[in-house]
């Protein structure tokens, strides 16, 4: 039985179509019920939370196919356009200020993948037009630095401000016969990381072919990398944003399937999302930690895109953050971190780059990706996709050290990307 987020207290019109509606998607009528969530959704800003955190609940609950169908709903008002899903559709309910931030690499990045959806006849001629005024943009942009961030107002809005992180393209990736490849073995790998300190196993050909070929084409084609945060040119992509393809659900669903003890009952998918990175990264590597249990990391990128075979890839320690570190030590302090793996003589394990190749491990140990060479043309750029399963805290089979204590003013389990979710 799914569970979904609870009605508040308030004698409303909003407060009983809730109760309907996760009294509905509870009994399993969640096809009835779809009116109701997207009554609420273009309610508000505070309909639209709802839906959102009842979509990151319905996954914690181990149901994805309402988490994924409820997440296809907020995106579609959140970020859609007049391409996706339609004209017909709804005007999308106003953008969150984190979203409105125009920077030269965002523009570049798109300027790219339009013109690779223009080539396949998957975006229309009026898309010639937007891609002038994205290359004019950063070309003003530029002067002000390569991390500038700008943001979306005035006549930037006006000129882009229909296409810029909307939805104009969504590809498809249906469920396959089967997404996990049948060249490895489940046992033999669950053994591994469970028998063998820190908690890490790495799987080549981790996905069948068709599977493969379906997630790379996601990745390519859908304008959903809105995530403009992050240094060096790296575009997040989120569930409730857009990245939650059946296929992507379908590979989250399989993998609990595979490993009962690793991931099983024991830790509900909590997050996933995808990375795109600049082709080239030279920068200092992003050292942290995450909030979960498991991490499942996997490259889709052909191999051959890598220049170098000695970079590109991952490193992981194998020393986990403690237990008392909140979100933001484990994940935004470098120098710290540097110093606790220094006094804790960790250890670090290289793991090379290789398409279709997915890392395993204890979500808590400190890894970074290593800096990134690939080829300069739009289809090469690196591509890394995670999934998280269960909570830090829960994890019996690698329990972190308590350590010292540090400011928390974040719960230690929770990303920034669940806090939002939760938002």
């Amino acid at each position: 039985m799914t569970a979904v987020a609870q009605t508040p207290a308030a004698p409303s019109a909003a407060g009983e179509r809730r109760a309907v509606a996760a009294r509905l998607t509870q009994s399993g009528r969640f096809e009835e019920s779809l009116p109701l969530w997207r009554d609420e959704l273009y309610s508000g800003e505070d309909g639209a939370g709802w839906v959102r955190a009842a979509a990151v609940e319905a996954m914690a609950w181990r149901d994805l196919t309402v988490a994924g169908r409820l997440a296809e709903l907020y995106a579609a008002a959140r970020w859609g356009s007049r391409w996706y899903p339609g004209p017909a559709t709804a005007a999308p309910i106003a953008r969150r200020p984190p979203r409105t931030q125009l920077s030269v690499p965002k523009l570049r990045h798109d300027i790219d993948q339009f013109r690779h959806l223009r080539d396949r006849g998957l975006l229309g001629a009026e898309f010639d037009e937007i891609i002038g005024a994205y290359a004019e943009l950063a070309e003003r942009l530029l002067p002000a630095g390569i991390e500038a961030r700008v943001p979306l107002a005035g006549e930037h809005e006006a000129r882009i401000g229909h296409v810029y992180n909307r939805i104009v393209h969504l590809a498809p990736a249906p469920r396959v016969d089967r997404a996990l490849s049948s060249t490895w073995d489940p046992v033999a790998v669950e053994d591994r990381y469970l028998s063998e300190a820190p908690g890490l196993v790495v799987i080549d050909d981790f996905l069948s072919s068709t599977a493969l070929a379906q997630v790379r084409r996601f990745c390519l084609e859908s304008t959903v990398w809105s995530g403009t945060r992050y240094a060096a040119g790296r575009l997040g992509a989120f569930f409730v944003d857009g990245f939650a393809a059946p296929l992507l659900l379908q590979i989250a669903e399989e993998l609990r399937a595979a490993f009962p003890r690793m991931i099983g009952e024991r830790h509900p998918l909590r997050q996933l999302w995808g990375f795109k990175n600049a082709p080239s990264v030279a920068g200092p590597p992003n050292l942290h930690a995450d909030f979960a249990a498991v991490n499942v990391n996997f490259w889709v990128t052909p191999t051959e895109a890598n220049l170098d075979e000695d970079t590109g890839g991952l490193v992981v320690h194998d020393v986990p953050a403690p237990l008392s570190w909140d979100f933001t030590t484990y994940n935004e302090r470098p120098e710290l971190i540097a110093g606790y793996l220094r006094n804790r003589g960790a250890r670090a394990f290289r793991v090379p780059y290789r398409a279709n190749r997915a890392i395993i491990f204890n979500s808590d140990l400190f890894h970074a990706t290593e800096p990134i060479r690939f080829r300069p043309e739009y289809e090469h750029r690196r591509v890394n996709i995670t999934m998280l399963y269960g909570d830090r805290a829960d994890d019996r089979h690698h329990p972190s050290p308590v350590g010292a204590a540090t400011n928390t003013g974040t719960p230690a389990w929770r990303s920034g990307a669940l806090g939002r979710a939760r938002g």
